[in-house]
């Protein structure tokens, strides 16, 4: 019986260690983020991607225009690859109440759709993805979270299949908060 006991103890621990961290408390202790007032304007970012394994695949920066006009945000988004690829993807997003955005763009399948609270985002959507000469169908689950200082800290998991095949990592900044351009694309 007490073998019994010990094991469900240690599969009681097993199963609550391996749960996802409930984050609710952590998103009220930074600045609250609505992305209509984060993206307005000339905002830059550099990114990376990493396989599922920790290798750096490639490295980014991208250059983002964004217009609020107090009914939908656009954000012209310009990609620059460390290989020399040049990319660019036009979001077009829409409140919808009570922290909830749902998203379009020419390369999204559906609709994307975030929910906000405090000082996070979350965005969810599916791609189609561009690899090599043909492309890939794969899931983006982002986690966004504006940072004291007005940075804006983006990591996204992409799946194909539900598996894992990377880590898309972020760091965004508003054009005011730099003494000049980093980068023009």
């Amino acid at each position: 019986m007490r073998i019994k006991q010990v094991l469900l103890v240690l599969l009681t621990l097993l199963v609550t260690g391996c749960s996802p961290m409930k984050t609710d408390p952590l998103s009220q202790q930074g600045p609250t983020l609505k992305i209509e007032d984060f993206f307005q304007g000339k905002v830059y970012a550099w990114g990376i991607f990493e396989d599922r394994f920790g290798n750096l695949r490639r490295q980014f920066q991208v250059e983002i225009d964004g217009d609020w006009n107090g009914e939908r945000l656009v954000l012209d988004e310009k990609f620059l690859y460390g290989d020399g690829e040049r990319d660019r993807r036009v979001w077009t997003i829409t409140p919808t109440g009570d922290g909830r955005y749902i998203g379009r763009a020419d390369d999204i399948i559906g609709t994307a759709e975030g929910i906000s609270e405090g000082n996070r985002l979350n965005w969810r959507y599916k791609m189609e993805l561009k690899v090599g000469d043909g492309s890939w169908k794969v899931a983006f689950d982002d986690w966004m979270y504006l940072q004291p200082g007005n940075v804006l800290v983006n990591k996204a998991e992409v799946r194909k299949w539900g598996v894992q095949l990377g880590v898309v990592t972020l760091f965004f900044m508003h054009a005011d908060q730099l003494k000049e351009a980093p980068f023009s694309l």
